[in-house]
């Protein structure tokens, strides 16, 4: 489930199975006397290994509550299917769930997650748009686990050899990248193949032009602007014009990482994973490139604000356990392990600002900026049905099957539907 890393590698669906009673951390109405017990930690794939360790301090810590872990398919699709599975059939199988944020409102808009006590978590001390994404309707329905906002991903040495710097507005990147050729490199690519990671792309594309997708919760549509017609146009030309090529159209995460690692892209819109895996001995770019914010219309633009959140089952039997899970996965030991250990971008804000975190990973402070400017996707009771509409839009406008004013006004519309259905 790669685009969760962000998105990104590890995305966490905790099941805790436990027995006894104490303050939960749930919002009273929905809490019960509970006990505490073993647990099981369902994962979407643990693609670097770091929860094991994880897991074994815990259970050493907590011999009556111990933790075994469980891992889903490594796909997105797949995971929520199956979460929502047992979620819809009143099932307690998850007590604790390591959602993709951009479900927060979905589940908690079903009735499948809890409201939380907002005194029961350390928000104070986390990036101040991640608690943002664990909301919905005005409270607190989940705990930011990792974060995660989109990169520019650039090929250092050839922009240092046009005497270039890394481009801020996307007038700059489409006059660099079309001198990619020049040096036998295709110009940009982003995750353009029809998934949730193109639906990302546009969002950001949007937020980079000043628009917006969705308001109040998914109540409000807001896509036909300017703005959007911007951000379409500016990706249909890319196809047009050939600097964004016909087989970046089929890129998801791994495509366009390995395309850019294996020397084939001067530019990549990418998440922070990427940094770790283009530098890694065999890498064909490795100390060759650098890092920046994504651009804008008219200057820096705006990630989309990826990463997963902790929520509690609704139906768990044991909310007390499962809120000391989520203390301990979002404490400051444990998000500095998350980071050099699991690649994943914690959400606790010290550790952007951590001398020795930065030596070995110089991308923080860039990553700090992307994370700190980043906008949520939008928030929608139905985000499934939202995100599926923006796939096909987008889709038909990199094709260049549709024009970017048809496909503003067709999405308008789409979204508008979506969001009368119950």
């Amino acid at each position: 489930m790669r685009w969760m890393r962000a998105a990104g590698r590890g995305i966490l669906v905790a099941a805790v199975l436990l027995a006894g009673n104490s303050g939960s951390g749930v919002e009273a109405e929905h809490s019960a006397p509970r006990g505490r017990g073993p647990m099981t930690l369902v994962t979407a794939g643990d693609l670097t290994g770091y929860l094991s360790p994880l897991l074994a301090d815990w259970n050493s810590e907590h011999p009556r509550e111990r933790v075994t872990l469980v891992e889903l398919p490594d796909s997105a699709d797949e995971t929520r299917a199956q979460m929502i599975s047992e979620l819809r059939s009143g099932s307690d199988r998850f007590d604790v769930l390591n959602i993709d944020v951009a479900w927060t409102s979905e589940f908690a808009a079903a009735g499948w997650i809890a409201p939380l006590a907002r005194d029961r978590f350390p928000l104070d001390s986390f990036l101040r748009p991640v608690v943002e994404t664990a909301t919905f309707d005005g409270r607190l329905y989940a705990v930011p686990y990792v974060t995660n906002a989109g990169l520019l991903y650039y090929r250092k040495d050839v922009l240092d050899a046009e005497g270039e710097n890394p481009p801020s507005t996307w007038a700059e990147l489409a006059r660099q990248a079309r001198t990619a050729p020049r040096h036998d490199l295709d110009g940009y690519a982003g995750q353009f193949l029809p998934y949730e990671g193109l639906a990302v792309n546009i969002a950001e594309a949007v937020y980079s032009a000043g628009g917006s997708i969705l308001r109040n919760d998914g109540d409000r549509v807001t896509v036909d602007s300017a703005a959007a017609r911007d951000a379409f146009t500016f990706l249909a030309d890319g196809v047009r014009e050939g600097w964004i090529s016909g087989e970046a159209l089929r890129y998801k995460e791994e495509e366009s990482r390995l395309a850019f690692q294996d020397g084939r892209l001067l530019f990549l819109r990418n998440w922070p994973y990427v940094y770790t895996e283009a530098n890694a001995r065999g890498s064909s770019v490795s100390g060759k490139f650098g890092v920046a914010p994504l651009p804008g219309i008219d200057g820096p633009g705006s990630s989309v604000l990826g990463g997963s959140n902790l929520a509690v089952n609704r139906n768990s039997r044991h909310p007390a356990s499962a809120a000391d899970l989520i203390v301990y996965l979002t404490s400051e030991r444990v998000q500095r392990q998350v980071l050099t250990e699991g690649s994943l971008p914690p959400v606790r804000a010290a550790l952007y600002e951590d001398p020795e975190l930065i030596r070995a990973l110089p991308y923080l402070p860039t990553l700090r900026q992307s994370v700190l400017s980043a906008v949520p996707r939008p928030k929608s009771p139905r985000y499934d049905q939202v995100s599926l509409a923006v796939q096909a839009v987008a889709q038909d406008v990199m094709a260049l099957r549709q024009t970017p004013a048809e496909a503003v006004e067709r999405l308008a519309r789409e979204l508008a539907a979506i969001s009368r259905r119950g």
